[in-house]
């Protein structure tokens, strides 16, 4: 985990960015950053390849809307995941491959928090 530079804004129930738990704890998604509020700093978190997450080909069923291509623009926010970066929909982590999305698995978005 290293320090985000981000020290001006205060990560909170109110802040307006996605939260998700991580372990035992809740991050916030922020311009394709996890972050975790550290004190006066945000801690850079990743989530974690595991049987919950994993990072191998599995695509989407039922398939991902072929005339939807997820990207920086795509209106999914962008997570860290392991060594690459997946989108979240609907509670699940998209994973462009090919010409096909994989699923990556859930994630717990926690509302009011």
């Amino acid at each position: 985990m290293k320090k985000s530079g981000s020290q001006s804004h205060k990560h909170n129930a109110h802040c307006g960015h996605t939260a998700i738990k991580h372990g035992d704890h809740v991050d916030y998604l922020q311009d394709g950053h996890l972050h975790h509020p550290d004190g006066g700093s945000n801690s850079e978190h990743v989530l974690e390849v595991n049987a919950t997450n994993p990072d191998a080909c599995k695509p989407m069923n039922p398939a991902c809307d072929p005339d939807h291509t997820h990207g920086p623009n795509c209106g999914h926010e962008m997570v860290p995941h392991g060594d690459h970066f997946d989108y979240l929909v609907d509670g699940r982590l998209h994973h462009v491959h090919g010409d096909h999305c994989d699923d990556h698995g859930p994630v717990e978005v926690v509302k009011g928090h």
